[in-house]
Order: C-alpha cells, then sequence, then structure tokens
C-alpha cells in the first residue's frame, strides 16, 4: 500500500500569525466586563507517557492551538496514553483584582488539571465547553506560575469527540488535544454576575432577562439601548427583568439588527446584546408545513460548516478568519451555516449575529463500537428501527449516555443567547444516535424558542418538527408531506469534490460523493443540480437545503472553498443568482 502523503496548508490568516498574542480579542461578546488580561501566546509544554514523570519541558506551544496544528509550532499528536503538559508564568498589574480573579479557558479538549502555583483550582472534562476557576486564594504577589495536565482519549473512549479519530481518513479527521480556545483572565466584585439569559419574544414585544448571580446580590437593573438612545429599561426582581419594547426592528439575515444591554447587580456590571427575532415551525398559506422566521415562511439555503482550518485545525487562526468564513457565505448568497459537530469560539456566533447567517447547532457526537452493517443498512434502505438498541448505536456506556444530558445542556447554556442560532441538532445520522424523543423533551424543557431536528438524516422516530433527510447517492426527491405532519428539510446533501492542485491536503487519496476534474465541470454540475433537483421541490414542500460543505477538510474535497481558504470553487455572481431563486 502506497503511504499518504499530505501537503502543510496554511490559510492567508495563519501566515500572518502573532505567536506573542493569537486571538487578543475578548472572546465572550455577550458578557462583557472592562477587566480582561489575555493569555494567549507562548507556552512551555511536553508531551510523555503516563507512566513518566514530567522532569522538564520539551519547547513552546503557541497557545490557543492544539499541538497537533501547524499553528501550534509542535505538530504532535498526543495520544490515549499521553499527558499533556502545559506552563506560563504571568503578573497580575496592580488594582487588578477587586473582589475575586478568574481564570478562564474556552475550551480544553478533555480532561483538564489545572494548578496555579502548584494548587488545584479546578479539574474539567468535557473538551467543548467554556469553563473557569476562581483563583484568588491560590496567587501570591509578584508572579505567579500556571501549569495544566491534559488527557484525551480520542476516539477510545464513548465520549463526545466530533470527527476526530486517531486513524484519520475519509469523513474522519485528525484528532487534536489541549487548550484549543482563548485563556484570559478578569477581576470581579467579590459578589459578582455569574451568567446572563436573554430571551426575546416579538409576540409579546417583550425582552426577558434572567440573572444568575455568584454571592448575596439581590436587585439590580437592565437597560437596553439602541446606540445611545435608551429604548428600555426595568429592575431585577428574584434576579429577572421583563422589559417591554416598542418601535423595534425585526433582526434577519437581510436586516441583522442587534441592541445593546447593560445589567447591573450590586457592584458589578456587564454588557451584552440581543436581536428581536422568533424562531418556529408552522404552515404558509397553502397549508405547507414550514420553518418560520418571525412569524413568516422563511427558506433555510444553507452550508454544512465542519469549522476546521488547515493551519489550526479547531482553532480559527484570527477573528479576521472567522469573518471571512460568515463573510463568503453570504456574498454566495446563502443565509444559513450548519455548524457540524462542533461548538465554535463565542466571536464565531457573534459574527453571525452581526452580519445575518442562520445557525443550525449541532450537539456533539459520541459513543463508540457501533454496528456499521447495521446502521448502513438502515441509511441505505431506510428501515425503521428503534434508537434504544444501544449495542447496535456503539451507546452501551451509560456513563457515556449519561454525560451526553450534561453535554447537551452546557450546549444550551453557552449558546442559548446567540441572536442567529435557529435549530437545534441532538444528532447526526448514526453518530452515537439514542434515545432520540427523550433528548427532543430534555432539550424543549431547557430551551422552547427553538425547532428541534432530532434525528439529521437517520433514523427517524417521529419526534421533534422536521422529517430530515440526507440524499447523496440518488436524486433529490421529497414525500409530498410527513405523515406527523413535520416540516420537510434536506439536511444534507451534494458533497460533489474536484482538488485545486496546491490546495489540497492529502496528495495521495481523497474523498467526495461525485467527483469532477475541473472548476468548470463542478461548477456546472453544482448549478444543474440545484436548477434540476431542488428548485423544482421547494412549491411541493422542501424548507431547507444544507449543501455539503462550506470548505474542504482534510481528504474531503467537496467544499466550496478550498481547505487553505485560498479559493472559492464557484463563480461568485452565478452562485448568487441562483441563490436568489431559493425562497418561497
Amino acid at each position: 500500500m502506497a503511504k499518504e502523503r499530505f501537503d502543510k496548508l496554511l490559510t492567508p490568516f495563519g501566515e500572518k500569525l502573532d505567536k506573542s498574542c493569537p486571538l487578543p480579542e475578548y472572546p465572550r461578546p455577550q458578557m462583557v466586563r472592562d477587566s480582561y488580561i489575555n493569555l494567549n501566546g507562548e507556552w512551555d509544554y511536553a508531551i510523555l507517557p503516563k507512566k513518566d514523570e514530567l522532569k522538564e519541558y520539551q519547547g513552546k506551544i503557541v497557545v490557543p492551538f492544539s499541538p497537533e496544528c501547524i499553528l501550534s509550532g509542535v505538530e504532535k499528536m498526543v495520544t490515549p496514553s499521553d499527558v499533556l503538559y502545559y506552563k506560563r508564568t504571568f503578573t497580575l498589574p496592580e488594582g487588578f483584582n477587586v473582589g475575586k480573579v478568574l481564570l478562564h479557558f474556552g475550551a480544553v479538549d478533555y480532561i483538564a488539571k489545572v494548578m496555579v502555583n502548584g494548587k488545584e483550582v479546578i479539574t474539567h472534562r468535557g473538551g467543548y465547553f467554556p469553563f473557569y476557576a476562581d483563583v484568588t486564594d491560590a496567587l501570591v504577589d509578584g508572579e505567579n506560575e500556571l501549569t495544566l495536565e491534559v488527557t484525551d482519549p480520542s476516539d477510545t473512549y464513548g465520549q463526545a469527540k466530533g470527527k476526530q479519530k486517531i486513524k484519520r481518513g475519509g469523513i474522519f479527521y485528525t484528532p487534536q488535544s489541549g487548550i484549543w480556545q482563548t485563556v484570559w483572565m478578569e477581576s470581579v466584585p467579590v459578589n459578582y454576575i455569574d451568567s446572563i439569559q436573554i430571551t426575546p419574544d416579538i409576540d409579546s414585544d417583550t425582552l426577558n432577562v434572567k440573572v444568575n448571580v455568584s454571592g448575596e446580590l439581590s436587585g439590580g437593573k437592565v437597560v437596553a439601548k439602541d446606540g445611545e438612545v435608551v429604548i428600555a429599561e426595568g429592575e431585577l426582581a428574584s434576579g429577572e427583568a421583563t422589559l417591554k419594547l416598542s418601535g423595534y426592528e425585526l433582526w434577519s439575515p437581510e436586516n441583522p439588527k442587534l441592541y445593546d444591554l447593560e445589567v447591573s447587580c450590586g457592584d458589578d456590571k456587564v454588557g451584552s446584546y440581543f436581536g428581536m427575532r422568533k424562531y418556529s415551525a408552522g404552515k404558509d398559506d397553502k397549508g405547507k408545513p414550514r420553518i418560520m422566521l418571525n412569524n413568516k415562511p422563511y427558506f433555510h439555503n444553507g452550508l454544512l460548516d465542519q469549522g476546521y482550518w488547515s493551519d489550526g485545525m479547531y482553532t480559527p487562526p484570527s477573528d479576521e478568519a472567522m469573518i471571512y468564513d460568515v463573510e463568503i457565505t453570504k456574498k454566495m448568497g446563502f443565509n444559513m451555516l450548519r455548524k457540524h459537530i462542533k461548538i465554535e469560539p463565542l466571536r464565531w456566533y457573534y459574527h453571525c449575529d452581526r452580519l445575518g447567517v442562520l445557525v443550525w447547532q449541532d450537539f456533539i457526537n459520541g459513543g463508540m463500537g457501533a454496528n456499521k452493517l447495521f446502521n448502513g443498512a438502515l441509511g441505505l434502505f431506510h428501515i425503521k428501527a428503534k434508537d434504544s438498541w444501544y449495542s447496535l448505536c456503539g451507546r452501551q456506556d451509560k456513563v457515556c449516555r449519561d454525560e451526553y444530558y450534561v453535554d447537551a445542556e452546557r450546549t444550551m447554556k453557552t449558546l442559548y443567547n446567540t441572536v442567529s442560532l435557529a435549530l437545534w441538532v441532538p444528532f447526526n445520522e448514526s453518530w452515537g444516535q439514542f434515545d432520540s424523543l427523550k433528548a427532543v423533551e430534555f432539550i424543549k424543557k431547557y430551551d422552547t424558542t427553538r425547532p428541534i431536528d432530532h434525528a439529521s438524516g437517520w433514523i427517524d422516530q417521529g419526534g421533534g418538527d422536521f422529517l430530515s433527510l440526507h440524499i447523496y447517492f440518488r436524486p433529490v426527491t421529497i414525500p409530498s408531506e410527513d405523515s406527523l405532519g413535520r416540516t420537510v428539510i434536506l439536511s444534507e446533501f451534494g458533497g460533489y469534490s474536484v482538488p485545486v492542485e496546491g490546495h489540497v491536503f492529502n496528495l495521495s487519496k481523497s474523498f467526495g460523493y461525485k467527483a469532477y476534474d475541473s472548476l468548470e465541470s463542478f461548477d456546472k454540475a453544482y448549478h444543474k443540480l440545484f436548477e434540476n433537483q431542488i428548485l423544482p421541490i421547494i412549491d411541493k414542500g422542501l424548507s431547507a437545503t444544507v449543501y455539503t460543505q462550506l470548505t474542504d477538510v482534510e481528504d474531503e474535497i467537496n467544499g466550496l472553498l478550498t481547505y487553505d481558504r485560498k479559493v472559492v470553487k464557484v463563480d461568485l455572481e452565478k452562485i448568487r443568482e441562483l441563490n436568489a431563486k431559493l425562497q418561497y
């Protein structure tokens, strides 16, 4: 067997990386304080077998890039039998501490033991979620030492892992480990605002704000602004305020209007923002089930977005890089991205909010050891089956099934306030799907404001708001109606592949659902697919499309952009004209 050959592809954004402080922007746009110290940059690191004692560090790693990726400066894999060690020092500015000092991590994959000056401050489990520790009591005057010990089972365990696989290839990608989102510090009063939950309601013209606090706080105030103009304000009672609004603009991809929000409680104050919009499922004037935006039928025309970068893997090289992906989506005429089995840094969602791109958010898949023959037959022949057959679904481990719900709640808590987030996807295909009807009920208890695609493209259990289809190997058709009255969505299709010389990761193998050898033939086939198969079925009830995919990723060369973001494979003007036709 010929050995695979790989090309190191840098994005234009990675080429300009400032190793001393990458991704310096404030990482949490919907809960902003004036206090902020960014800890990204060069740290000491070591990768050692678990049985070995750490005696010295092996070199420098650029945080927040995983050691497996190019931009980290390391390019070494952390195996399940390894420990990844980090170290850096910091000195707080005089007067920084106003009561407590909090140390934040955007995400660390998978188990992170965090120590400050040798004192353990937190051990966190879960590779996709922000967490923080109160490190006040561990601090000393002058220089402080921050260290981490990270372990990651990758795909040898049933935890949430996305598309990471030690034996990468095809639709699965190189695994990554450790810190992969911004590390930062802030100082807060002794009693402080821990989180806020923002719920717009255009039917009642109100904005509800719930405030969770740490310590003893009561009362407080919420102020909504349009620029410098106060448009509503209210007092917090039992940690909650409902503001009455009038004359506001509705948020939509065509008009991504955002308003500022200020929340004060005791000595603490945070800044945020919101948009007035409503997501639901309903019927059009012909009685067809449709996705609704602001109580009107709205066609979701989007792309599958894996969120991978050729040089940063899970981590975008810069804020500019995140903006580019969102803006090029708009320039091509799409109005939605399906964030596929990954949770992005919060600034990515902020850019979708302010630029006007709808987001479908997948939960992160877990499980292992699913029966490939069983699941293949289900997909190919559309066989009905129960997703409570845990062994066949790769969900034998109850600990990991329970952890799914922990992660599901974390996902919703982390992203609930995202204005552009229109739909939850708890399961994708056969990747760890189990008890999806129970998952729907779990989601509804936490969030009643968004529809749910309960089983995207696989074992439909008759739940959620959609009949969700993945169609790759046959012409695209849809049933005249769903027997349960749900909205019909094409949540994956296409996947046409074409290589662009000099911009391909795997020089030996490639993956796609239908291959073309030139950009001209690829572009022609893409337009033919939409003109002949998609446009004719919109009137028949199709309410959304998710083309696979935004960018190439490793072996997959089925993106509209190359993996390094240097080539757009389609004619922008032609694809905009085509996308303008995809509406009711």
